[in-house]
Order: structure tokens, then C-alpha cells, then sequence
């Protein structure tokens, strides 16, 4: 019988990204959804690990099962790091993609490219009924593009331009983005992790 991993997230999106990242170990990646009644979880940590460190320890609890937290988001260098943990919801009330990416340009209305660098961070924490196992963390860099561009992804994607590339997430796909994201770097450091979990349940 596989491993079961529980994700702490109702984000299909996020979910998707982790499953193809993690897709060749052998568990069964459920998420929230397939959750009857979770808890609600405040994310209103100062940092994307302690999102989630809260995230995988308290539905761990909840479920008994293994759990990974993740929290991650875009922060800018000209705005103080913002919208930093704030990432989700940066537009307020009419958060959405379209409308947080929408307030960070014009936020950077007027900088050139070079003024506009930005990074993509990524903390996954994984925890048992047990407790908290590991957290690590990821990091991408980049630059806020002019305006949105390419059709793959979500969040801000559209705007985050890798400058090798010269294109952002989105017009460079899933196949480059997995290879260099900041998920991918956090997700592969805890692949290990997860492998060493696996062979220990399956020798007990």
C-alpha cells in the first residue's frame, strides 16, 4: 500500500505543481479536498516557514497522516520585500491573480527593469501525528516584467521573468519552470526526506 502524503492546501493549482514535481516517489498525494471538515488554518506567520510549520503540524494532527505545509510568494526588493507572505491576498478584498498582479505593477509603474528584481520563495514543512519532521526552504530569482505575458501557471507567473530566458514563468512552461523554481528547489530537497520516511514505514 503507498505512503499517503497529505498536503495542506485547497489550491488545485499548488497541488498539481507539487504532484508533477514529486510524481516518481512512491506515495499518494491527496490534498484538503479530500478532507472531511479540516481546520482552519490563520496564516498569519511573519515568515513563509512559519506558515508552513502551522500548516503541517496542525493538519498532521488533525488527520494522523504525514502532512507537508508549504507557503511561498513573490517579494520584491523595491517595495520592502513585498507582498512577501502577503502574496495570496495582496489585492485585498478583490484578491485574485489578475488583481494582485495588477497592484504590484502599478506599484512599479515608472522603474526600469533593473530597479524591478524580485524573488520567488518557497518553505515546505513536513510533520507526522509525531510532530514536525523537517523544513526546508527554496529560493528563485528574478525580475517584475512591464506587463503579463504566456498562459501557463498562476499567481504571479505572468509577470516573473527570468532573465536568461527573458521570459517569464509563464511563456516558459511547466517543463523549464519545474527545473528552476523555487518550489522545484524546496520540493527536491525534501525529496530525501520523504524517501527515507517511506523505506522506514515499510521496514516497520
Amino acid at each position: 500500500m503507498k505512503q499517503e502524503l497529505m498536503v495542506a492546501t485547497k489550491n488545485r493549482k499548488k497541488l498539481e505543481e507539487i504532484k508533477e514535481i514529486l510524481g516518481k516517489l512512491d506515495l499518494r498525494i491527496i490534498s484538503l479536498a479530500d478532507c472531511e471538515k479540516p481546520p482552519v488554518i490563520v496564516e498569519n506567520g511573519k515568515t513563509f516557514r512559519e506558515n508552513a510549520v502551522k500548516k503541517a503540524v496542525k493538519i498532521a494532527r488533525f488527520t494522523g497522516k504525514l502532512t507537508m505545509g508549504e507557503d511561498s510568494g513573490l517579494c520584491v526588493n523595491a517595495i520592502g520585500g513585498e507582498p512577501g507572505v502577503h502574496s495570496a491576498r495582496f489585492a485585498g478584498r478583490s484578491k485574485s491573480d489578475e488583481n494582485n498582479n495588477a497592484k504590484l505593477l502599478r506599484l512599479l509603474d515608472g522603474l526600469k527593469l533593473r530597479e524591478r528584481k524580485a524573488y520567488y520563495a518557497c518553505a515546505v514543512a513536513l510533520a507526522d501525528k509525531n510532530g514536525l519532521i523537517r523544513v526546508v526552504e527554496g529560493r528563485c530569482n528574478g525580475v517584475i516584467d512591464y506587463s503579463p505575458k504566456g498562459d501557463f501557471g498562476f499567481g504571479y507567473d505572468p509577470i516573473f521573468r527570468i532573465p536568461e530566458y527573458k521570459k517569464t514563468f509563464a511563456q516558459l512552461g511547466p517543463v523549464i519552470k519545474h527545473k528552476m523554481s523555487h518550489r522545484f528547489k524546496a520540493l527536491e530537497k525534501v525529496r530525501a526526506v520523504l524517501k527515507k520516511y517511506i523505506e522506514k514505514q515499510n521496514q516497520s
